[in-house]
């Protein structure tokens, strides 16, 4: 394999220090329809919100490579320094041949000498990073794995950190824990997962966190089979950054998943591309960018190791839209598994510049609570059909309405079930 190239001193300084990383999960299958600029466009938003790069989750689709090279062009044109890499989705990917062996290596060396290819530290050597979407169980093994990532800084995106003994690989530089983003039972994220991980990975190996604001996907027999939720409760995406930031010690990287996974309702930013089948039931109309942003606070706090400063009043809400017990009247797929571990709320992130008060309503329901400065959390049962406004309040007077257009709870009968998140803020 070629030496990876890294054309700049700055970018071989970065990649041979303990700075934190944070990157965001780019699917590419839902990227059919995107242009060298759409790939721009996607890297200055991240860009601007303080992530550092796309892992570019590749599939078997055989136009995939040629959005994988426009997004290559775009980066390098970027004077962001925003970077890229490969996962290997061997969901999709068939991973059990000696030519599959040579296929994956072809895929996940395309690109590998980029000057816009991200890079890791190992023995003071700058590294491309290469991770992957499952693949403990490949057939070909760790001999077909010693093949695929040779040359590169190693973080598979296995699933069982007890299976096979790959983290004792010497081909595996780091574990990344997809699962750690969301509880996988009825309780709030913790992070006991990320212990257990990093227990199990050896001295002297990296651990990659995830992150996450939600998952729902609504797929019946006929078509994925694959229709559950985790658990989003209680400010899921703020109380999983806060953990990442307590424990930033013991995190190397913290990858978000996802950007664009809308078929999950796991992605961080507006409706793009291609959306993946029937999604278009539970994601049109519901934009996330206001989680990109809400996350711009903590990952400067994860990369630092202090919070910023909050010089604005920033509003964060987001709830579904419809009971968890609604009947869809057009729907032939059942209500998703796990759905009885949420709970039909509204919550609410509000960063306050200063003390005050603030109240969040729906309808007739309403609740109010003093703020302090900094972060502060609330939430509102919703019963009834009503639209949701927040306020904040200073000496008497309201300083801040933010009544979101779209937010409106409501008890009437869907056509579909929606477990998504509508998501907004007043940035």
């Amino acid at each position: 394999m070629p030496t990876p190239s890294n054309t700049t001193e700055s970018w071989d300084k970065r990649a041979c220090t303990t700075e934190k990383l944070v990157v965001a999960h780019h699917m590419v299958g839902y990227t059919y329809a995107y242009t060298e600029s759409d790939w721009a466009s996607d890297i200055a938003e991240a860009a601007a919100q303080g992530l550092d790069g796309f892992v570019l989750n590749m599939g078997v689709d055989d136009w995939q490579p040629a959005r994988i090279a426009d997004a290559f062009t775009a980066a390098e044109a970027s004077s962001t320094g925003f970077k890229l890499m490969i996962s290997l989705d061997v969901s999709s990917l068939t991973c059990a041949t000696s030519s599959d062996v040579t296929n994956l290596r072809a895929l996940a060396t395309a690109h590998s000498t980029s000057a816009a290819y991200l890079t890791m530290c190992t023995d003071g050597t700058a590294l491309p990073m290469l991770s992957t979407f499952d693949g403990e169980n490949c057939g070909f093994g760790e001999a077909g794995w010693n093949t695929v990532a040779s040359g590169f800084y190693f973080a598979p995106g296995f699933f069982d950190i007890s299976s096979t003994g790959w983290p004792t690989w010497d081909i595996v530089n780091a574990a990344f824990n997809w699962n750690s983003a969301w509880p996988l039972t009825d309780t709030d994220i913790s992070f006991d997962s990320d212990t257990t991980w990093i227990g199990d990975t050896p001295s002297g190996k990296g651990y990659v966190a995830a992150a996450s604001p939600w998952f729902y996907t609504h797929y019946g027999v006929d078509t994925y089979n694959k229709n559950w939720i985790y658990r989003p409760d209680d400010w899921l995406l703020a109380n999983r950054w806060e953990e990442l930031v307590t424990n930033r010690d013991l995190v190397d990287m913290v990858e978000v998943v996802t950007w664009n996974d809308y078929s999950e309702s796991s992605y961080v930013t507006g409706i793009k591309g291609s959306l993946p089948l029937n999604s278009d039931e539970w994601v049109t109309g519901y934009d996330h960018t206001s989680w990109l942003k809400m996350m711009s606070y903590y990952i400067t706090a994860y990369k630092t190791g202090t919070y910023p400063a909050i010089t604005k009043d920033e509003i964060y809400l987001w709830g579904r839209l419809y009971p968890k017990a609604a009947v869809a009247t057009l729907d032939t797929v059942p209500i998703p598994t796990n759905a009885d571990w949420t709970t039909d709320t509204l919550w609410a992130v509000i960063f306050a510049e200063s003390s005050g008060s603030a109240t969040i309503s729906c309808g007739s329901q309403t609740t109010s609570a003093n703020l302090s400065a900094g972060v502060n959390k609330l939430s509102l049962p919703l019963t009834t059909t009503c639209q949701v406004e927040a306020t904040i309040s200073r000496n008497g007077a309201v300083v801040t309405t933010f009544t979101p257009t779209g937010m409106e709870f409501t008890t009437v009968a869907p056509a579909y079930l929606n477990f998504n998140a509508f998501v907004a803020s007043n940035v």
